[in-house]
């Protein structure tokens, strides 16, 4: 019965892996695979929003294996590298295989270093958005090659083109994505396997709803997942959505230093979190 599943399943549409994917952009593009009939492997550390959400996909899996689910759920944590890798070894044993993995689990707070209570906070911050990135891909990888194909997935953000006051450690961990995943595409060519990074500007989240100011070109999670997973079905190596905050992007890339710190130093902060 599971290689008839697996059968099925390689037919009706990609096998998707989905961290962070219980709530915001995560579940947005769970939604938008689940309406082209693909398969999921659902994780994050909210069992009951998981659980809700995948009830709320396309549940039926094709006629050849009846009655049994087509989506995966994996509560847990992207810290928790075992349960990583156990989930990963659980999906693509039920998918028959993997097509595309999203990193996409992350946190964001405001670190300042002069604070010494931050120091944890820069650290959950680093594990979870980067070196969570890492063990999200790495149990991935030999499945993909063994196929010959795969796609991977980063999540960074516009945060991450410069340095933001009172966000050092969300800055430094997107920016961290970027040139990571820049590595591990070059890395993974040969082997016939995508690396694509995504990088939202303001997507209308329970994340960034903490944030106490402006938020131009705010746009809401589900036109963020078109246009990322196109993007990722193109291979696009880099992609800032909304593209015009792909603009905005750029103009900071190029802003001199000097013209850079004085826009900036008072730029509104992001709101810390105390240390446990």
């Amino acid at each position: 019965m599971a290689d008839a599943l697996a059968t099925a399943l390689v037919a009706a549409g990609p096998r998707v892996f989905i961290t962070g994917a219980s709530s915001g952009i995560g579940a947005a593009l769970a939604a938008r695979y689940a309406r082209d009939g693909a398969t999921l492997g659902l994780f994050a550390r909210r069992e009951s929003a998981l659980r809700e959400l995948a009830a709320s996909l396309s549940p039926a899996v094709p006629t050849s294996a009846p009655g049994l689910s087509r989506h995966r759920v994996y509560p847990g944590d992207v810290c928790d590298h075992a349960a990583l890798a156990a989930a990963a070894r659980d999906f693509i044993a039920h998918a028959g295989g993997i097509d595309i993995v999203i990193a996409n689990a992350g946190i964001s707070h405001g670190t300042l270093t002069e604070v010494p209570e931050d120091l944890p906070v820069f650290e959950a911050i680093i594990a979870t958005n980067v070196t969570a990135t890492v063990a999200t891909f790495g149990p991935f990888i030999e499945a993909m090659r063994e196929q010959g194909h795969g796609t991977l997935v980063g999540m960074a953000s516009v945060a991450g083109v410069r340095g933001l006051p009172g966000g050092g450690g969300y800055s430094a961990s997107k920016a961290a994505v970027v040139t990571y995943c820049e590595a591990l595409r070059l890395e993974m060519r040969r082997h016939g396997i995508r690396v694509v990074t995504i990088a939202p500007g303001y997507i209308d989240t329970p994340m960034t709803r903490q944030n106490k100011y402006h938020m131009p070109f705010l746009m809401a999670p589900e036109r963020f997942a078109d246009r990322a997973v196109r993007a990722i079905g193109h291979g696009v190596r880099y992609r800032v959505i909304p593209w015009q905050m792909g603009v905005v992007a750029k103009l900071l890339r190029w802003l001199p230093d000097p013209l850079y710190d004085l826009a900036f130093a008072r730029a509104p902060r992001k709101a810390r979190k105390s240390a446990p």
